[in-house]
């Protein structure tokens, strides 16, 4: 039924919690993971005449945000493996999350955007989170949201 799955990860606890679901989703149809992180852009703070000493350059910027997409995409690997599941993933910067999902999902050819509900941008509640929404709304694949309920 489904081959390709992406499923995008923040490194939220219930980012985490969705990998693993996910994992367990792929491993029962066979499926390979595409695991994306998507690291917002650098911006300059426009409220300053020049740049204080503390502040990181584009490039410190890109490096950081590198080291954390790969630990956050090392830990969906892990997951992966021991789910026996093909795994592999892609580090993004994008201010616009949901269209660089699904720009992702396009271009490697994914059937399927595994996705949870909310993510570090949001909190438990009775909505979709603003990225899962706008995934949800656009995509030409299905998209199956995964809510990790309580016990």
């Amino acid at each position: 039924m489904f081959s390709r799955i992406l499923i995008p990860t923040d490194g939220s606890p219930a980012s985490a919690a969705t990998t693993l679901a996910g994992m367990r989703f792929a491993r029962k149809l066979g499926a390979e993971v595409v695991g994306v992180f998507v690291a917002p852009e650098f911006r300059y703070p426009i409220y300053i005449q020049t740049m204080p000493p503390c502040y990181l350059s584009d490039e410190e910027y890109r490096l950081s945000m590198r080291t954390v997409g790969e630990t956050y995409l090392n830990e969906m690997r892990k997951a992966a493996a021991g789910a026996g599941v093909a795994f592999s993933g892609e580090m993004l910067f994008s201010d616009a999350v949901a269209k660089s999902l699904l720009d992702t999902a396009r271009q490697r050819q994914c059937d399927l955007i595994f996705i949870g509900s909310h993510g570090r941008g949001g909190w438990q509640q009775a909505l979709l989170g603003s990225v899962t929404m706008k995934v949800v709304s656009a995509s030409p694949v299905p998209v199956l949201v995964y809510r990790d309920l309580p016990a």
